[in-house]
Formats: C-alpha cells, structure tokens, sequence
C-alpha cells in the first residue's frame, strides 16, 4: 500500500528523515512517502501516527498531445488491418498454421474476436510507442506485446483453441513504426525534449502544458520580460556555530524543500537552488502576463509559509533561520546554458543581481520582502506597498530608482494599516526634504504597538540626521 506517514518524533529521528527527503510540515509533523502494509504498525492513543494516501493526480491533461496522436494511429491501423482481414490476406496463413499445429478442421480465425484484439493492440501499442520517450523501452514493449500474442497461440492450442496471431501481430507492428516514425518528429520528441531540459524545475501543470502546446522552447536564446525571485537565509555562520552538522544541513535542506516547491507550484521556474539560496523566476519557460503579481503573490505567502516552517524548526532544533526575498523585474536572456559537462536551462540580466541585492538589502532596513520599482510599476494596483528608499541602481546612472517593502495583497490591510502606511509614505517624503521634526511626527504616528523595524531605522535616521551625523552609504545594504 502506498500512502504517507506522519508523525511525531524526537529531534535524531527528524534529522534522519530530512537528510532522506522527507517534509517537515508546520503542524509539528514530518511527512514521508513510504510503502508498507497497514498491519505493520499497532496504533494505540499515546501514538501521533496519522496515515494519509496521497492524493490521486489527475494526469489526463498530461497525454492531450499524445492522446490524439495515438488515436490517428490507431484508427489508421484498424482500418489497415481489418480491411485486410476482411479481404481473406490472412486466410492462406491461418490455413498453414493450422496444418502445422496438426488441427484435422480448416483453421479460420474468427471475426469479431480478431477484430476486438486488433483495434487494441493498435491503441495499445501507438500510445506506449508514442509516450514512452526512450527508443530502447519503447521496442521492449512492443517485443513484449508481440510475445505474449505469439505464446496465447500456443496456449490455447493446448485447449483446442485456434486463436491466429497474423492480424494482430501486424497490428503491433504497424502501430510500432508509425509511433517510432512520430516520435522523430519535433513534436514526437518534445516531451523527451521538456523532461530532459527542465525536469523536476517545473510544476506537473507547467509541464504538460509545454508538452501539449505549440509554445515555442527559447533553448537557442529569447530575450523575455521576467520577474526574478530570490531567498536568501543570513544567518548561516550562527546556525553552523551552534548545531551539529547533521541537525543544520537537515534544517537547511527543510527550508529549501519548503520554499522550492512552494514557489514552483505557483508557476515558478526553479532556476538556482544551493546552500544558501533559491531563485526562481516568473515568466518563463511559459509566457506570464501578471508575472511580477504572481510572482509578488508568490513571495509573500511564501513568507507567511516560512515562518510556520521557522516555528517547527524552532521546536526540534532551537534554532530559526533568517531569511529574506528579493524580488526584481526586467528583460532578461533566457536559454539553455553550460558545456557538456554541465549545463541548465536559465536566465543572465542585471535584473537577476539586483533582485540578490534588493534581497540584502532587507537587512539593512530591516524589512522581509523588498522589490523594485519595475516590479511596482507592473504590479501597481494589485498589491500593497510602502517605499523605502531612492537608491542609484548603476554606478554609472546618477537616475534614483525606488525601492519598496511589500506588505500584503490589494486590500490586504486593515484600515488601520492602511492609515499607518499612508502616515510611514508621508513621514518618508519629509525625509526626503529634509525635513526632520515633520518626519519623526509621522513615523512616530505610523509606529504599531508591535515592532516595525523598518520605521525604527528611519526614526534612528532622522535623530542622527538632525543631530548632524553623516547619512549611511546606500553601498551598505549591498554588502
């Protein structure tokens, strides 16, 4: 029986199971996939065990492509076969097989079982012939199929049976090599093609729809507009300093299993995944118009995600990691890149390292999600933002380009939120003239009753600015 396992365990047995790829789930549980029968375990009231099968997914939109040309394939040797069938092509053949088999009646097929086994084995065959991406399977199913004809020949001839495998064996063949014939066409590869190129990268929905459509695969190189994604966690040093190795590459791998598939289930392309980071990207290898709101959707209910995961890893190890999400758009060069030793498909443009930098930067205002202003302009009406800062993004460009906190989905925010965002937006604009006592007025009234360590720094800003101390470096936050 196939089916997950939860429950709840002691901090050794948790770290074994990360380090095997299992899920650390925020209800204090760890998830695992696992086969086994059910009388294994004795289920008694002190036990945590809660099995649960796991869901059935739903592939059929995976095959329309396939599905259709299996069909075409089908019918065409049906059609073939049968009418030959009909014609008595096989007649002269069963007659000899009979003799052979020392059978005293003539030996005749009969016609609607024949007819029944050929329209299957035609179907049968084109559709593994067709989806199977490797050539070498493909013929050891179809060897297989052509065996098991061949022996059921045998078999029931021992019963008395005469059962002729001429029309069905060129069934088999036929739908053999016109799948093969197929599955050397563009179309005919581009599953192999998806699968070899992006493999786990992409959602199951991301997948089938590359196979079904016709959207052209940018492997050679397309210039897209994208929204790059990264999360980061700062406080590695800390989290070596104090846990054992085996405990901080569980946990670490925890939040990267977590954030990876999280993201990546929301139409993200999962670009970079290491020790330290992921990044992943919106609007490619499938063209996303609302990338940047998807992509901003995306990172703040990653974060709500997140800390659920930190307060589980907080119960087993101790400890909580410090993350933080960068998240920029722009054009960016996506294709398949590498040598033959190693190579991905992936994506090169400033747009990708100033989305690391806006990720840093987080710790220097304190924030969790900060994006840029491309991001805002294209997602401008669908979520709730504060600005932070007017940063020169190039050296080179003495243009300011501003920076923004995300805070939540349009509509979002209480109206008391909203009012202490309005009074954080105003408070920033003062500070921008200059104007410091109008500015600590308005941060002071934007303070929550919780911390808001954002507002702390630019109140810890004005007292220095005020008293005449020298304004910190934007190049600070870039470190």
């Amino acid at each position: 029986m196939d089916g997950q396992l939860r429950v709840r365990l002691g901090r050794p047995a948790v770290t074994h199971l990360l380090n095997q790829k299992c899920y650390l789930c925020p209800d204090h549980t760890v998830t695992a996939s696992f086969r086994f029968p059910v009388s294994a375990f004795r289920f008694t009231p002190s036990h945590r065990f809660r099995f649960k099968h796991p869901p059935v997914p739903v592939s059929l939109p995976a095959f329309v492509r396939y599905l259709k040309v299996s069909i075409l394939i089908g019918l065409l040797v049906t059609g073939i076969v049968a009418a030959l069938f009909e014609y008595g092509a096989f007649r002269q053949l069963d007659l000899g097989l009979g003799n052979f088999m020392g059978l005293d009646e003539s030996s005749v097929a009969h016609r609607i079982p024949q007819l029944v086994l050929i329209v299957l084995l035609a179907f049968g065959v084109a559709w593994t012939t067709v989806d199977i991406p490797r050539t070498l399977l493909k013929g050891v199913v179809a060897v297989g199929v052509l065996a098991q004809v061949l022996t059921a020949t045998w078999v029931l001839n021992l019963f008395g049976v005469f059962f002729s495998p001429f029309a069905p064996a060129t069934a088999i063949l036929l739908s053999f090599a016109l799948g093969i014939i197929y599955s050397r066409t563009d179309a005919g590869r581009r599953k192999k093609v998806v699968r070899q190129v992006f493999g786990e990268r992409i959602s199951k929905r991301t997948f089938y729809t590359l196979v079904n459509q016709n959207i052209p695969l940018p492997l050679e190189g397309e210039l897209k507009e994208a929204t790059v994604v990264i999360c980061e966690i700062f406080n590695h040093d800390h989290l070596v300093d104090t846990m054992p190795v085996q405990d901080y590459v569980a946990m670490n791998n925890s939040f990267l299993r977590n954030a990876a598939d999280f993201l990546v289930e929301r139409g993200a392309y999962l670009d970079e995944c290491d020790g330290e980071s992921l990044r992943v990207i919106f609007g490619t290898p499938l063209p996303m118009p609302n990338h940047a709101t998807a992509a901003c959707d995306a990172a703040y209910a990653l974060a709500a995600h997140l800390d659920q995961v930190n307060e589980e890893c907080n119960r087993v190890w101790k400890q909580m990691f410090d993350f933080r999400i960068g998240i920029n758009s722009g054009e960016l060069v996506v294709a398949a890149y590498g040598s033959r030793r190693l190579g991905a498909f992936s994506a090169a443009g400033e747009p990708m390292e100033w989305a690391r930098r806006l990720c840093s930067a987080n710790r220097h205002y304190g924030s969790r999600v900060l994006i840029g202003s491309q991001t805002h302009q294209l997602a401008e009406g669908e979520m709730e933002v504060r600005p932070l800062e007017l940063v020169q993004r190039h050296p080179e460009d003495r243009h300011r380009e501003e920076i923004y906190e995300l805070l939540s989905p349009k509509d979002g925010l209480s109206e008391e939120d909203l009012a202490r965002r309005d009074l954080f937006w105003k408070g920033i604009v003062y500070y921008r003239e200059r104007r410091w006592e109008e500015a600590r007025a308005h941060f002071l009234l934007a303070a929550p009753e919780g911390r808001d360590q954002p507002l702390e720094y630019y109140l810890h800003r004005v007292d220095q600015l005020r008293d005449g101390d020298p304004e910190l470096a934007w190049k600070e936050a870039q470190r």
